[in-house]
C-alpha cells in the first residue's frame, strides 16, 4: 500500500513536471523570493531559518537554525546524534567548507563487525543499536560555523527552535508512514515503550520536551555542554549501558575541520562541491568532467543517449569512488590526478554507444557501494549575498534506531559506512576499500555532495540532496536539467532520475516518468534496468539565481519539503 502511494505521489509530480521539449506547456516554477531563501526537508523548519534571516541574521545563524529544527521536526535524519558537511560561497566570492562528519570512537578496531570464528560480517552489528554509532559532530559543526561567520547571538537563534521543540510538530502522511515502517526495528533496541513507536497517525502532534531541556542546556552553556558537559556524561552513561563503546575522551576530542572544497569547470560554470571525507565532489567532478566533451543537450534530456553517457561516467567515477577514496586525514588521495583530463579521458576510452560495459571490465575490483538513504539537505541563500549548501545525516532511517530518551534525540548508524570488511557491501550497497577500512578517530567515506555553482563569476546555484549512493548523480541530473537543458530550479528537480554505481550492474530508475521503449533500448544494448525498488531517487532542495537577480526555490514533491524566503 506504501509503495503505490509513493508511485501516484510520483506519477503526479511528473504529470505536473515540465519538459523542455514541450515548449508550449507551460514552465514550473518554484517559490520565488527578492531577497533570501530557505529550502528543507519540512516547512516548519524552512520557517525558522527564514525567520532568522528575517531577523538580521546571516546564512550561518540560518544554518545553526535549520539544523537544530531539523532535529526537532524531522527524527527521520535530523538530529544531535549525526554529523555533515557544509559548502559556503561568501558575498564576496570566498568559498570555503565545513567537516563535521562523524568519526570512529577510540576504541574502534578494523574487524570489529567481523565474526572472529567465521571471519564474516556479524549481522546488524554496523547498522543496529549502540555498536553503530559514530561519534557525533553536528553541535561542533553549527558552533564552528557560527563563531566564525553568525551575527546574532546563539541564544537568540536557538529560541524558536525550543519553542517548537516544546508546542510539537503535526505528523504529516509520510511522516507517519515513515513510524510505522520502522516501529518493529524502534523496538529492538529500545523501551518497550518507547513512544515514537507508538501508533502516531496524520496531524497528531509529537512534542519534543527531552530535546527542548537538552537544547536549552545547550543554549545556557554553548559547545562543551555537548561534548564535555552534563549532556556528555549523560550520552556516555547511556551508550555505555546500551552495549556501547563511546567514552567521554571521544567527545572531548571531536573537532569540526575546515576543509578545501572541490572545485572545477564545467562549460561556462564554476563547480564548488564537498572534499573527502566526502566522495561527492570527486564523483561529480569525475562524472561532469566525463560528459563535457559530448552534446548532451542535442542527446536530449533522459533519452537513450544521454543516458548512456551519463551511466557510463557514473560507473567509472564511482569505481575509482570505492577504491581510492576515505578520510584524507589518514589515507593519500590522489585528487589531482583523479580529476585530470588525461586521467578522464583514459577512464572514457572504452566507452561505446554501441553496447554497455560491463562494470566487471571496469577496474577496481568486486566492491559494492552501499551508503543510507535517510540524510537531508538544506539549501540557504540569504540577504547579503551569502549561500550556503548543507547535507546532514544519522546515516540510516532513524540512524541506529537507538534513541536516548533523556537527551531527546536518536544516535547515528555511520559506522557502517565504513569498509566493515573490505569488499563487503554496506547497507547501501556501497563496497569500500582499504582507503576506507575502521581506525580509531578516522571519519567514514559518505557521498554527501553539498554544492554551490556560479556562472560568470556570480552565484547561480545552490543544490544538494539526500539519498545514499544516489546522492552524486541526483545533484548531477538537477545541475544538468538546469544547464543543458534550460529548466528552472523547481521543473529540474520534479524530474525523473536514474542511478549507476558501479556495483550492483543495474541502472536504478524511478518507476513512473521512463517508458517502456526507453527500458527496451537500453536492454538491447545490455545494460540492466531495475525500476522496482528506487521509488524515490533523492529529495533534493536547490535555489537558482534567476536573470532578473530573484532567487527560485526548489523544494522535492517527493518529500514535505518546503522553499520559504522574502
Amino acid at each position: 500500500m506504501m509503495k503505490n502511494i509513493l508511485y501516484i505521489g510520483i506519477a503526479c509530480l511528473l504529470f505536473f513536471s515540465c519538459k523542455t521539449e514541450q515548449k508550449s506547456a507551460k514552465k514550473v516554477a518554484g517559490v520565488i523570493s527578492e531577497k533570501a531563501m530557505v529550502v528543507s526537508a519540512r516547512e516548519e523548519v524552512s520557517n525558522i531559518g527564514n525567520l532568522i534571516l528575517q531577523k538580521g541574521g546571516n546564512a550561518f545563524d540560518a544554518m545553526v537554525a535549520t539544523e537544530l529544527a531539523l532535529a526537532v521536526a524531522y527524527p527521520y535524519a535530523g538530529s544531535l546524534g549525526g554529523g555533515g558537511f557544509m559548502v559556503y560561497r561568501l558575498e564576496d566570492g570566498t568559498i570555503g567548507s565545513l567537516d563535521y562528519r562523524e568519526k570512529a570512537p577510540f576504541a574502534a578496531t578494523k574487524n570489529m563487525y567481523i565474526d572472529s570464528i567465521t571471519k564474516e560480517i556479524i549481522p546488524d552489528k554496523s547498522t543496529l543499536g549502540a555498536m553503530a554509532v559514530g561519534i557525533p559532530g553536528n553541535i561542533a559543526g553549527i558552533f564552528a560555523a557560527h563563531e566564525k561567520f553568525g551575527k546574532l547571538p546563539m541564544s537568540e537563534i536557538l529560541k524558536p527552535v525550543i519553542a517548537l521543540a516544546e508546542k510539537g510538530v503535526i505528523v504529516t502522511k509520510k511522516q507517519q508512514e515513515r513510524l510505522e515502517k520502522y516501529r518493529e526495528e524502534f523496538l529492538k533496541v529500545n523501551d518497550a515503550e518507547f513512544f515514537l513507536a507508538k501508533a502516531w497517525k496524520a496531524n497528531d502532534t509529537i512534542k519534543r520536551i527531552q530535546l527542548a531541556k537538552t537544547l536549552k542546556r545547550i543554549q545556557l552553556n554553548g559547545r562543551d555542554e555537548f561534548y564535555k558537559g552534563e549532556t556528555a556524561q549523560i550520552l556516555v552513561d547511556f551508550m555505555q549501558k546500551s552495549g556501547g563503546i563511546m567514552t567521554l575522551e571521544d567527545l572531548a576530542n571531536y573537532e569540526a575541520k575546515w576543509r578545501t572544497p572541490i572545485t572545477f569547470t564545467y562549460d561556462d560554470l564554476r563547480v564548488i562541491s564537498m572534499a573527502p571525507p566526502s566522495s561527492g565532489g570527486i564523483c561529480l567532478a569525475e562524472i561532469m568532467k566525463a560528459i563535457e566533451p559530448y552534446d548532451l543537450d542535442k542527446f536530449g534530456h533522459n533519452t537513450t543517449k544521454s543516458i548512456q553517457l551519463i551511466t557510463e561516467a557514473e560507473r567509472r567515477a564511482y569505481a575509482d569512488r570505492s577504491f581510492f577514496l576515505g578520510d584524507p586525514d589518514f589515507v593519500e588521495i590522489p585528487t589531482e590526478t583523479l580529476l585530470s583530463e588525461s586521467y578522464i579521458r583514459e577512464r572514457m576510452q572504452s566507452f561505446s554507444f554501441e553496447k554497455a560495459t560491463p562494470s566487471s571490465e571496469v577496474s577496481h575490483g568486486t566492491i559494492e557501494i552501499v551508503e543510507s538513504d535517510e540524510t537531508t539537505h538544506y539549501s540557504i541563500v540569504d540577504q547579503f549575498g551569502n549561500a550556503i549548501s548543507v547535507t546532514t545525516t544519522i546515516n540510516g532511517a532513524y540512524g541506529s534506531k537507538l534513541f536516548c530518551e533523556e537527551l531527546g534525540f536518536f544516535l547515528n548508524n555511520e559506522m557502517d559506512d565504513f569498509s566493515s570488511k573490505p569488499g563487503e557491501p554496506n547497507m547501501f550497497g556501497l563496497i569500500g576499500a582499504e582507503a576506507n577500512n575502521i581506525a580509531p578517530e578516522k571519519r567514514m567515506l559518505s557521498s554527501m555532495t553539498p554544492t554551490i555553482l556560479e556562472k560568470n563569476g556570480k552565484l547561480y546555484m545552490v543544490v544538494g540532496t539526500p539519498g545514499g549512493s544516489t546522492i552524486i548523480t541526483s545533484v548531477l541530473q538537477t545541475i544538468l536539467n538546469v544547464h543543458e537543458y534550460d529548466m528552472g530550479m523547481q521543473e529540474a528537480i520534479n524530474q525523473p532520475r536514474f542511478h549507476h554505481q558501479w556495483l550492483p550492474d543495474v541502472i536504478k530508475m524511478e518507476p513512473i516518468g521512463f517508458s517502456d521503449e526507453l527500458h527496451a533500448e537500453l536492454t538491447k544494448l545490455g545494460y540492466t534496468i531495475d525500476a522496482t525498488n528506487s521509488p524515490v531517487i533523492g529529495k533534493v532542495e536547490g535555489i537558482l539565481v534567476l536573470p532578473d537577480g530573484k532567487l527560485e526555490g526548489g523544494a522535492d514533491p517527493r518529500g514535505d519539503d518546503k522553499a520559504v524566503g522574502f
